[in-house]
């Protein structure tokens, strides 16, 4: 296998996907690859940083503002800033696309972009492209929890004139989000190669942008998420951002169906969340006698800890495309109770590193999570092989290897060609 020159684009916050940009970097180089990263000054630097790993290019960019105007011509000023939006990120992808030129790599390795998912730097280099794509941007085909696009339900009497003036504001509110799927479908039509870390997530692409793209499975540090040392706590684990799609109201109400003598205390653990939806969910839990503790942007050491005490984790998101947490959860020695939807379904196997709640009910779930916590036999069981099943099948190792195979296979495919 011949090495490579690889670029690679991101703008990525903190969290998953950069800790898994930083992963495939270390193991790319330390494999002979030669890599190079370029970005926005938006992207997160201060976690898991990329320069100590390779050189890296942060190109000065500032995302246009919103224009100020009247309420009834607000539609107006959304289109006005999603075009300037549009055109800076082809301004900075151009331009990153000159320098990487310049560079003579073999091909481009990108990620996904932080305002627009999938970034417009693939109209413009002319080497194999291919990008790990997690999601497409999901509040654009998804209910989160209503689909923007349903028209308005109509007023007063239900006559045709009773909801038009609704279905024409909040047609005319929308253009500028139909203007982003449009750059995302188009943009999403220049790579070569849309890597997916899941069967559930090729599904979605394609359904979202009508386009095929490969499988290629994630991986977890098994060496940096390790068992703990201690007695294990009296608690059960949530994981990921305090918004409504990675479902924390699922995990409260299904604590909140357990019996109050046994009940287990519910500690969430995100990287971002908001005012709003905080105080929303210690109210849901006060209201269903579930004691609640939310920590947002904690210090890894404390997070691994976090995972590596805890009873179990609760994993309740909405149509996850994969689920790192859990397999992180894991390799800390800890089993994971999950709703069967999503990506989780093929890193979870019942019996090995988890349970499988049959639907999202609270019922089932609080039902699957007493199965576990109540018999103390098959939760060591559990404790016991976890870690095991993690490393024998999820390890980073084995995900750069994948990611390494695509990225070689792709070149060869382009040189042939």
């Amino acid at each position: 296998m011949g090495k490579l020159r690889i670029a690679v684009w991101h703008n990525l916050p903190s969290g998953g996907a950069k800790r898994l940009l930083w992963h495939y970097i270390d193991g790319l180089s330390k494999r002979g690859h030669y890599v190079e990263a370029w970005c926005p000054a938006t992207a997160d630097q201060k976690y898991m940083p990329l320069g100590g790993l390779c050189t890296e290019h942060i190109l000065p960019f500032t995302l246009p503002e919103e224009k100020k105007t009247l309420p009834l011509l607000g539609w107006i000023a959304d289109r006005a800033t999603m075009q300037a939006r549009i055109a800076a990120l082809r301004e900075h992808g151009r331009e990153c696309a000159r320098q990487i030129t310049a560079g003579g790599f073999d091909v481009l390795l990108a990620n996904s972009c932080r305002f627009l998912t999938m970034p417009a730097i693939a109209r413009y280099v002319k080497i194999p492209k291919a990008i790990v794509l997690g999601e497409p941007n999901r509040r654009l085909y998804e209910a989160m929890p209503e689909l923007m696009w349903a028209a308005p339900a109509p007023r007063g009497d239900g006559e045709l004139m009773a909801g038009f003036f609704p279905l024409l504001r909040s047609t005319l509110k929308l253009k500028h989000l139909r203007l982003q799927m449009r750059e995302e479908i188009e943009n999403a039509k220049h790579f070569d190669r849309i890597l997916v870390n899941s069967f559930f997530s090729r599904e979605s692409v394609l359904r979202a942008y009508g386009l095929e793209s490969e499988v290629c499975y994630l991986g977890v540090d098994t060496g940096y998420f390790q068992p703990t040392e201690g007695v294990k706590g009296k608690y059960v684990i949530g994981l990921g951002s305090v918004h409504f799609h990675k479902g924390v109201d699922r995990a409260i109400r299904a604590v909140g169906m357990m019996p109050a003598a046994g009940r287990p205390k519910l500690i969430w653990v995100g990287n971002d969340s908001s005012e709003q939806t905080t105080r929303e969910y210690r109210e849901l839990a006060q209201s269903l006698g579930v004691e609640l503790e939310i920590k947002v942007l904690v210090p890894d050491a404390e997070l691994i800890a976090l995972l590596g005490r805890a009873a179990a984790m609760l994993y309740t998101s909405r149509l996850e495309p994969f689920g790192m947490a859990p397999l992180e959860a894991n390799a800390c020695g800890t089993p994971v109770v999950a709703v069967a939807e999503g990506g989780v379904r093929e890193t979870l196997a019942p019996g090995e590193n988890g349970l499988l709640a049959a639907d999202a009910r609270p019922e089932t779930i609080a039902a699957t999570l007493r199965e576990l916590l109540e018999n103390p036999a098959r939760l060591a069981e559990l404790r016991g092989r976890c870690r095991a099943a993690v490393v024998a099948r999820w390890d980073m190792s084995g995900a750069v290897t994948r990611l390494e195979t695509s990225l070689t296979a792709l070149t060869m495919e382009k040189s042939r060609a």
